[in-house]
């Protein structure tokens, strides 16, 4: 919507202005198509396209971001009269008023161009052009195919490129209409026959003409066919600002059929200049190489010596070695000379005395003899003592004087009545032989004369 403005509204800053007038503009324009002449054009590093669209009587300015120049697919010039779909806008920093551009067609195209950038956005969004998909081309092809019709100057002028780089390049050529109606199948079908051959490469060439005597270029299955090829294709149709599908599906465009067959072809005398130049490389590193091998031959020979000489120096190393044995011969005799003298006299200090020995000898023996006899002697009194004690102990001296000895039925000895129970079974040893009995009576505590009976 429009703003209105009274006497009453409030003092705009000039950002305010130009921020409201952009989106009054904005909104009241549709996108439209507009034509006129280009002029004032630049094309800035950036990559947006600046220029200026005028008719006889105005001039308006306008401006291509990159991302919109990027899919034109030709090349603007000054003076070229087009068509424009634009969207009216105004640049607020500077306060001009300026057309976005959103596609552009040359005039008079209309309906074709339009044609065009359909489809290529369409085979652009299936990936169809994608540059990853793109075939590496061969450095030194085997074989060359041409697809292009036998009436085409252009084909004149690739034969004159190859023959001039590359008169050894075998080419095979698959003739097919390249105007009219039918062309685009017939183009397709030969690109499939020349992908099924032993070539490396396929040129596919035309020369310039509109936009309509290049439709047959134009075509979805021709894409497809270039695309499904198995060997690489370059395109070289029209003149350098002329682009078609067939282009964009191509692995390598060329600006024009000549410069498709140089592409395609390696320069003879650049490869026969390199060859030259590596062959004197290679003559050059051998006669170095060789040089140095005579040198290093040279060195060798030098330090060969006549058998005789050898034999010589061998001799004299033989006895230089002996002298140096018997020397070392020597030293070790006198070595083990002085070694065994000082055995000798450690050997002589080392004799026993035996006359103090004896003496020495018969002393030990009358102190050993005397301490046995009195260690013999306290260990009998000591033995007697304990055979003493040790018979007071006899529990059959006990016996003897008259007591006995009760083991119940689990063989233990009774040493308490309080450990039994009448009609127990008790066995009584005494200092003579032994007895059975049971017990019928017990007595807690009985008095000291007091006897019992056993039942």
């Amino acid at each position: 919507m429009t703003p209105q403005f009274s006497a009453s509204s409030p003092i705009l800053s000039i950002s305010t202005l130009n921020r409201l007038v952009r989106e009054s503009l904005e909104s009241a324009f549709p996108l439209s198509w507009v034509a006129g002449e280009i002029s004032n054009l630049t094309y800035a590093a950036s990559g947006h396209v600046y220029f200026s669209l005028k008719d006889a009587n105005a001039q308006v300015r306008c401006v291509m971001w990159r991302n919109k120049a990027q899919l034109l697919g030709w090349r603007l010039e000054n003076g070229q009269k087009i068509e424009a779909r634009t969207l009216v806008s105004f640049y607020e920093p500077r306060g001009e008023f300026q057309l976005n551009v959103e596609a552009i067609r040359q005039a008079g195209q209309g309906d074709l161009f339009e044609q065009f950038l359909r489809l290529k956005a369409r085979l652009e969004g299936e990936g169809l052009f994608d540059p990853a998909t793109r075939r590496q081309l061969p450095a030194h092809p085997g074989a060359l195919a041409i697809v292009t019709s036998p009436q085409a100057a252009a084909l004149q002028d690739v034969l004159k490129t190859l023959q001039r780089r590359a008169p050894q390049l075998p080419l095979e050529i698959y003739p097919t209409p390249v105007q009219g109606e039918g062309a685009a199948a017939r183009i397709a079908a030969a690109i499939t026959r020349a992908g099924q051959s032993r070539c490396d490469a396929i040129l596919l060439c035309r020369g310039g003409g509109s936009i309509e005597d290049l439709w047959a270029f134009n075509d979805e299955a021709l894409a497809r066919a270039i695309r499904a090829s198995p060997i690489p294709v370059v395109s070289g149709i029209g003149h350098e600002t002329d682009f078609t599908i067939a282009d964009f599906a191509a692995d390598l465009r060329a600006a024009t059929p000549t410069a498709a067959a140089e592409l395609l072809s390696p320069d003879r005398e650049a490869l026969l200049a390199r060859l030259a130049h590596r062959e004197f490389r290679l003559r050059q590193q051998t006669s170095r190489f060789l040089a140095g091998y005579a040198q290093q031959l040279d060195w060798l020979a030098s330090r060969l010596t006549h058998p005789a000489e050898r034999l010589q120096q061998q001799h004299a190393i033989l006895q230089s070695f002996g002298r140096r044995a018997r020397h070392a011969q020597l030293r070790q005799q006198d070595k083990h000379r002085h070694a065994l003298a000082s055995i000798i006299q450690s050997l002589a200090n080392a004799r026993p005395r035996t006359a103090s020995a004896g003496e020495q000898l018969r002393h030990v023996a009358l102190r050993l003899f005397n301490a046995a006899r009195w260690q013999n002697s306290s260990q009998r009194m000591k033995l007697n003592t304990l055979a003493g004690s040790l018979k007071q102990l006899d529990p059959h001296a006990v016996l003897a004087r008259g007591y006995a000895i009760a083991i119940d039925s689990d063989g233990n000895a009774v040493r308490d009545a309080g450990q039994l129970e009448v009609g127990d079974e008790l066995r009584l040893s005494f200092a003579k032989g032994g007895a059975l009995g049971n017990i019928s009576r017990l007595i807690a505590d009985p008095p000291a004369d007091e006897s019992f009976l056993f039942e």
